[in-house]
């Protein structure tokens, strides 16, 4: 069968894509019917037994391909990228290096880590049993990505539950599902198993693929991660969501201010600012506040905005949709007309979903843009007494994605990140422990629940675990604790049993009349 025949007809009028950065229409894809997906579904489970019984070397050959067809379309591949999101070229060259680089890590490492485990006997029950712990993959797994990252976000996902074993249906962004199509034709180029669906749609076809599938892997808005893992819950699948940010970071006095400037100002705008662990809030303790926000601001304005081709001529690039920009402006709006003050940007460009970059101080938690999810260029700084004060603004959110401390002591900043209430603290960084792949990537609080990567457990959320037992020595044909029950049974069964437990003389051998 090949994967064509696993993408049902499409009724529904397409859904078309634009360029943020300059409105243009740059392709439509299908809007599929949500009676289909089912369909979908049932042809990979069809197709999974097989790529499972591969084993994970077999199935680690399909992935290497892959990396090697990613590698080889690079170029092709970043101006998708570009013509949906709008990205600066260096941006778009980012993700199909670091796809390639999650392929190697997992690949290397899925026959180890899904190799069976043999346990130790955990007692005197179990003498007489070998143990042995299975994973086996969950059948069909949907994974469900956001418009932000396009190609990076379903390969992370997707990668690792192929590699566990099972059949992946994909359900892109329809605001950017371009790169993901990409995707899934490369693995249908490369002749692979036709284990990798990518279906399109919009919200109700997203619904059906939760519906459908074993296990559910989504990224995106706090809201609907809260819908999905309650629908998750009625069907009793496991599932891990990704959820919204609002990440902090803490300067010190004894910071290094331009490594921490610099270091903020990418956390902060990289992307336009539209990444879960982008840099949305920033506590200065009150002693360098003034000269790390002069060299913030300096910085930022020096940026250089705009539509880009492959020259890499620009830094920053545009939101993903005119929605993102009125949540934006709403947030610089908020926050200047209570007092906040913009020093530079504040407002769209006027071109395009382009939002000048944007540094806001005199800010407080009363404010939007210091408390929901921005999602955009803008980097508000408040000014703080110290670092007591910022750990606790820092922990006063309903978010717990990630943070990052900036500090001339390693020890401070360790003391300091075992204080804070997220679920990645990079001290004098940005965003390392993304690409950390053998650390957990998930959030607290309102930020998710689960968490990609994780080195084997990022393998294993993809897997159920089965338990396996078989005697050790020959057996009998009727057990001394089995049927029929009798006086003379029952007490060598209490005499027996009350010897295993207990841990003294006296209490092996009392109290055991009946």
């Amino acid at each position: 069968m090949s994967i064509d025949q696993l993408v049902p007809t499409i009724v529904r009028p397409p859904v078309t894509i634009h360029c943020p950065a300059t409105g243009e229409e740059v392709g439509s894809v299908p809007d599929t019917e949500p009676d289909s997906v089912a369909e979908v579904v049932d042809g990979l489970r069809a197709q999974q037994p097989a790529w499972e019984a591969l084993g994970p070397k077999g199935r680690a050959r399909w992935l290497f391909i892959l990396r090697d067809w990613l590698l080889d379309n690079e170029t092709h591949l970043e101006d998708v990228l570009q013509s949906e999101t709008g990205k600066p070229r260096t941006e778009a060259g980012l993700e199909v290096p670091v796809i390639a680089e999650i392929i190697n890590f997992y690949a290397a490492r899925a026959p180890r880590d899904l190799a069976d485990a043999k346990l130790p006997n955990s007692g005197a029950f179990s003498l007489t049993k070998s143990q042995r712990k299975t994973y086996r993959p969950h059948p069909v797994v949907g994974v469900i990505t956001p418009w932000n990252f396009p190609l990076l976000m379903p390969a992370m996902d997707v990668i690792p539950a192929l590699l566990a074993g099972a059949a992946v249906i994909l359900k892109p962004s329809e605001v950017t599902p371009l790169s993901a199509l990409e995707l899934a034709r490369g693995w249908r180029e490369i002749g692979a198993p036709p284990v990798l669906a990518c279906i399109t749609g919009r919200g109700d076809t997203g619904a059906a693929v939760v519906d459908a599938v074993d296990m559910v892997q989504f990224t995106g808005s706090t809201a609907t991660g809260r819908k999905i893992a309650a629908r998750a819950g009625e069907r009793l699948i496991p599932c891990s969501v990704e959820l919204g940010g609002k990440d902090a970071a803490i300067v010190l006095a004894d910071a290094d201010l331009e490594r921490a400037a610099n270091g903020i100002l990418w956390g902060g705008l990289m992307n336009s600012g539209q990444a879960c662990i982008s840099v949305e809030r920033v506590y200065v303790e009150e002693s360098v506040h003034d000269e790390f926000v002069a060299l913030l601001t300096a910085k930022v304005r020096s940026l250089r905005q705009g539509a880009d081709d492959d020259s890499h001529s620009a830094d920053v690039g545009a939101l993903a949709n005119a929605n993102q920009v009125d949540i934006v402006r709403r947030h610089v709006d908020d926050a200047i007309a209570r007092g906040a003050t913009a020093l530079t940007g504040g407002a769209p460009t006027g071109v395009g979903t382009f939002f000048k970059p944007t540094v806001l101080v005199d800010v407080d938690h009363t404010m939007a843009c210091m408390t929901e999810e921005t999602f955009g260029p803008t980097i508000p700084v408040m000014r703080v007494a110290d670092a007591d004060e910022a750990v606790r603004l820092a922990n006063d959110s309903v978010y717990g994605l990630s943070a990052t401390v900036w500090t001339g002591s390693r020890s401070r900043g360790d003391a300091i990140a075992r204080r804070l209430e997220a679920g990645a603290v990079n001290v004098n960084d940005m965003f390392s422990n993304l690409f950390c792949f053998g650390l957990p990537h998930g959030g607290w609080k309102s930020s998710g629940i689960g968490a990609r990567f994780g080195g084997a457990s990022g393998l294993h959320k993809y897997c159920r675990m089965q338990a396996v037992t078989a005697p050790r020595f020959p057996t009998l044909t009727n057990e001394p604790l089995w049927y029929p029950y009798t006086p003379s049974r029952g007490r060598v069964a209490a005499r027996l049993l009350r010897a295993i437990v207990a841990r003294d003389v006296r209490r092996r051998f009392s109290g055991t009349r009946r």
